[in-house]
């Protein structure tokens, strides 16, 4: 076992963490894991994560049925539509060259990122709605789980919000539902991914189990951790190593063009966001 290893399977406790405290957030920090402590390439690591996550949301649910949060029905609706997509988006990403499909990797970090630094409030409306939009939820399904799919992203910074708007849930509900989905289409993904690559199971099947134990640890201590702080510090960890990647993959001159492009545009963003609270 080496070294890098090693790190990645303590590393990977964080992975767990993050999503039974948040409901996602997983994959954004598996994928650069695997890929650049662990050692694997690019295209296995995205296979790989996807199990991963996959089976640490499917146990976070339990954990979170047990409350009753899980909005079943919702979540099965929007899942399904996430399998189809992630499927596609698994068939897609196992063909496109390992930098595209990590550039665009670390496209999503940094969207992500910044959308957590900002802290976008969704509007909730209580309780679930009697009569769920279909229509909204199937495309959004599709669409998050393609896009997903392929970049072996779990989606459930996606999957949240459109779980507020659409479905009228709870942020306790959207955040274990969201489990549920990020659960059905990574298994869905990960299948698409398999048609052409192949996995190292022992390393990975080492690395779910200290995941699980992360997310059972995040689901217990997330009654008592403010979700303010938890999702700003996180955001920035993202959006660190969405930096890193792009220094990575990309040319150097590039690399550093996209990270002082971020920094400014993070910048430009904290700006505003100060002179809205000012005039508030």
């Amino acid at each position: 076992m080496n070294g890098g290893l090693i790190l990645a399977m303590v590393l990977a406790v964080g992975i767990g963490l993050s999503l039974g405290l948040l409901g996602g957030g997983g994959t954004i920090l598996a994928v650069p894991l695997l890929t650049y402590v662990a050692g694997f390439p690019a295209h296995e690591a995205i296979a790989a994560s996807m199990f991963i996550i996959g089976v640490t949301s499917a146990v976070s649910v339990l954990a979170h049925a047990r409350r009753g949060n899980v909005q079943w029905r919702t979540g099965f609706i929007f899942g399904a539509a996430a399998m189809v997509g992630a499927f596609g988006g698994g068939l897609l990403g196992s063909q496109l060259p390992s930098v595209v499909l990590m550039v665009a990797f670390g496209a999503m970090m940094v969207a992500t990122a910044l959308a957590m630094i900002m802290d976008r409030k969704v509007t909730q409306t209580g309780e679930e709605r009697k009569k769920l939009p279909l229509g909204k939820i199937l495309a959004e399904g599709l669409v998050v789980g393609l896009v997903t799919g392929m970049v072996g992203a779990g989606g459930g910074f996606l999957v949240v919000p459109a779980l507020v708007l659409l479905g009228g849930l709870s942020m306790p509900a959207a955040v274990a539902t969201s489990l549920l989905i990020i659960s059905m289409k990574s298994f869905t993904g990960l299948a698409g991914y398999l048609t052409s690559v192949s996995i190292d199971w022992v390393p990975v099947l080492m690395i779910t189990a200290i995941t699980v134990i992360g997310a059972l640890i995040g689901t217990v201590l997330g009654k008592h951790v403010p979700d303010k702080a938890l999702k700003k510090t996180f955001g920035y960890l993202v959006l660190v190593m969405g930096v890193v990647v792009f220094l990575q993959e990309l040319p150097l001159a590039y690399g550093v063009a996209a990270a002082v492009a971020i920094v400014a545009l993070l910048g430009i963003l904290l700006y505003r966001r100060r002179g809205q609270l000012l005039t508030s």
